[in-house]
């Protein structure tokens, strides 16, 4: 059984701004966004084992997390100077992750099983394997990112009841732990 409270202050303990519960079949792993990731706006695609097409097709994400019913979503949320402000974006998004290595490692003990979602491409190795041909130096430490999975974010979170949009001037980098 999850307690959600105990699982929400960890996260919170870890750095996170936001948590909240996360039931699994609120997810849909939609064309759509793998399209996005097709256009390679972020520079990932084709290049990680995390990204598409490496990462297997939508159907693989679906039949990876049918075993799951329950999880968790997380956020880091930045307060920018304006739209423009990029640093703050940055940092926000370093202290995303490293937010989310802290949890992962605490929840590994208590859900051997889980699988994480994060914010963006696995950046475990610069540079990845997948450009050189080779095989992933640590596919059991492989995340993929929500996108990937082929999930529209701010639906995942609505859906849940997790805010996606706090206001202008914000940004918020938002990922998940599918527990049980």
């Amino acid at each position: 059984m999850i307690d959600y409270d105990e699982l929400i202050q960890l996260a919170k303990d870890s750095g996170f701004t936001n948590a909240g519960p996360l039931d699994v079949s609120t997810l849909e792993f939609l064309p759509e966004v793998r399209d996005m990731c097709a256009s390679d706006r972020c520079q990932s695609y084709n290049k990680s084992w995390a990204c598409p097409p490496a990462c297997g097709s939508l159907d693989d994400m679906r039949e990876k997390v049918k075993a799951y019913k329950k999880g968790l979503l997380v956020q880091t949320v930045g307060q920018l100077e304006d739209n423009m402000d990029w640093e703050t974006m940055e940092e926000t998004a370093k202290k995303q992750t490293q937010h989310f290595e802290k949890l992962l490692e605490v929840l590994e003990k208590k859900y051997p099983n889980l699988l994480a979602m994060g914010t963006g491409t696995c950046t475990r190795c610069k540079p990845c394997t997948y450009t050189e041909g080779k095989p992933c130096r640590f596919p059991d430490r492989l995340v993929y990112s929500m996108e990937a999975c082929g999930l529209f974010v701010s639906k995942v979170c609505t859906d849940n009841g997790l805010k996606y949009n706090y206001g202008p001037n914000t940004v918020a980098y938002t990922a998940c732990f599918l527990l049980e």
